[in-house]
C-alpha cells in the first residue's frame, strides 16, 4: 500500500467507504480500506437480544437483509423471553447489544433495576407505536379512556390491576403516567405487576389484569382476539416519544469501537429501509410476524406500522404519528433530554431515593459522540440541539432544563 493511499485512507475515509457501501465505493476499495485494519470491526459476528415486538424490525431486517455484511460484521439476533433475561444477558455478556427497553439501560446504570453496571444508549429504535390497553370487560362497563376508567374506579371499588413490562421501563413509566393524568395514583390507587410483552394477551384473557401497556402487536392483538380494547396510544401521552434503543455496555463500545460502530451502520441503514417505502414496510411486516421473530399473524402487525388505527369499539383512524424507525434521522438521535425524562420519573415515582445528577448520568449513558460520527459518516442530518421540548398528555411541558423541579412538580407521585 502507498504511502499517498495511506494517508487518504482516513478514518473519515473508512466510515464513508462504509457508509456508502455498493453504491459508488467498489468492492475493491472497501476491502483495501478493511484490510487497513485500524477500522475493521474487532469482533465479526455480535449477539444482538430482542423482545418479539414489532419494534425490533431494525435489528432483524438489518440481519435479513445483510446490512450487517455490508459494514463487516454478522448479526446473530436472539430471541428473549423477557426484559429482565435481556438485562441479564446484557450485564454478563451473554449478549453483545440488545433492542432494549429506554428506561431499563438507565436503571441499570444506576442499579434501580437490578444488578449496576455502566451501560450505554447508541441510538433510538423507534419512535412511537405503543398503546395502553383496557380490558373488554372494563369496556363493556363504560370504562373506554383515562377519565370514564378513573370514574368506574371511584363508583366500583376493587384491586384494579395494570401491567407493564419491566419496573424502570418505558410501559411501565406510560402506564404511570396515564394513570396519574386522569387522578388515578398507580402506587396507592392501583396494582401494577410485570409480564413480559408476550404474555400480555393470554393474562388479559384469564382475567389477571384489568389494562395494560406494551408494544406493538400485542394491542392490536388484544382487539383481534375480542379481549381488550385501545383506550390510548402512547403517542397521545407524547408525541414521538423514544422507545426501544440500541443498548450494550460502557464496556463493550471502549473494548470494540470498531465492531460497535459497524452495528449502528447496519441497523441506521435498516431503518432508513424500513421507512423508505409502503412495500418495504409490508415487506417486514411479513418477515418479523415469522416464528423466529414475533410469531404472529402478518394482519396482526401490518395495519398499526401504517398509521392505520381501530380501538376494537368501531373507531378507526389514521394517525401520522405511528411508529417510526427513521423519519429522515429524527428518530434516532440519542437526545440527553430524553434520558434525563425517564430518570425524573423514576425519581417521581420513588425508583430513585434522591435526585441524581440527571445530565451528568445522560451524557454518560447517552453516546452522543459516537452517534454524530456515524451520522456523519453515513450522511445522516442531526439535530442542532441536544435536548428537546415535548407537551405531554396533561399539558405539562419537559424541556430538560430544571428536571428536579420537573419531577417533584407533579401532585400525584411517591
Amino acid at each position: 500500500m502507498t504511502d499517498l493511499l495511506k494517508t487518504s485512507l482516513s478514518r473519515r475515509t473508512v466510515l464513508q467507504a462504509a457508509s456508502v457501501g455498493a453504491v459508488g465505493v467498489s468492492p475493491a476499495l472497501r476491502a483495501l480500506v478493511h484490510a487497513q485494519g485500524s477500522d475493521a470491526p474487532e469482533k465479526k459476528e455480535v449477539k444482538i437480544g430482542f423482545i418479539p415486538l414489532t419494534d425490533c424490525a431494525s435489528v432483524v431486517m438489518a440481519s435479513v437483509l445483510g446490512f450487517d455484511k455490508k459494514y463487516g460484521v454478522t448479526i446473530i439476533p436472539n430471541k428473549e423471553a423477557s426484559w429482565a433475561g435481556v438485562r441479564d444477558k446484557l450485564v454478563n455478556g451473554e449478549l453483545d447489544f440488545a433492542h432494549v427497553l429506554y428506561g431499563l439501560i438507565y436503571g441499570v446504570h444506576l442499579g434501580t433495576a437490578g444488578p449496576k453496571k455502566d451501560m450505554a444508549v447508541l441510538m433510538n429504535l423507534n419512535h412511537n407505536g405503543q398503546a395502553i390497553t383496557l380490558s373488554k370487560a372494563l369496556a363493556d362497563k363504560g370504562a373506554v379512556d383515562a377519565p370514564s376508567l378513573a370514574k368506574l374506579m371511584a363508583t366500583e371499588k376493587r384491586e384494579y390491576t395494570f401491567a407493564g413490562t419491566f419496573p424502570t421501563g418505558t410501559h411501565a413509566m406510560w402506564i404511570h403516567y396515564w394513570l396519574a393524568a386522569a387522578g388515578i395514583n398507580p402506587l396507592s390507587g392501583a396494582k401494577l405487576i410485570t409480564v413480559p410483552p408476550p404474555q400480555m394477551v393470554a393474562n388479559m384473557r384469564v382475567g389477571n389484569m384489568d389494562g395494560f401497556c406494551v408494544g406493538e402487536p400485542w394491542n392490536h392483538r388484544a382487539i383481534m382476539d375480542g379481549i381488550g380494547i385501545t383506550a390510548n396510544t402512547t403517542q397521545d401521552i407524547w408525541k414521538d416519544h423514544p422507545e426501544k434503543v440500541l443498548g450494550t455496555t460502557a464496556e463493550f463500545v471502549k473494548k470494540y469501537p470498531n465492531t460497535t460502530r459497524a452495528v449502528m451502520m447496519a441497523i441506521l441503514e435498516a431503518s432508513q429501509w424500513i421507512d423508505a417505502s409502503l412495500s418495504n414496510k409490508m415487506k417486514m411486516a411479513e418477515t418479523v410476524a415469522g416464528k423466529a421473530y414475533v410469531n404472529t399473524g402478518v394482519d396482526a402487525i401490518n395495519q398499526r406500522i401504517l398509521g392505520r388505527y381501530q380501538n376494537g369499539l368501531g373507531k378507526t383512524w389514521d394517525d401520522p404519528n405511528h411508529m417510526k424507525f427513521f423519519n429522515d434521522g429524527a428518530v434516532n438521535f440519542p437526545y440527553l433530554s430524553d434520558g434525563m425524562w425517564f430518570l425524573t420519573q423514576h425519581k417521581r415515582w420513588g425508583l430513585l431515593k434522591d435526585h441524581p445528577d440527571y445530565l451528568a448520568v445522560a451524557k454518560q449513558v447517552n453516546q452522543i459522540d459516537l452517534y454524530k460520527s456515524v451520522a456523519s459518516a453515513m450522511k445522516i442530518s442531526v439535530p442542532k440541539d441536544v435536548m428537546r421540548t415535548s407537551k405531554f398528555i396533561d399539558g405539562v411541558v419537559w424541556d430538560g432544563k430544571d428536571p428536579a423541579k420537573y419531577a417533584d412538580g407533579f401532585k400525584i407521585k411517591a
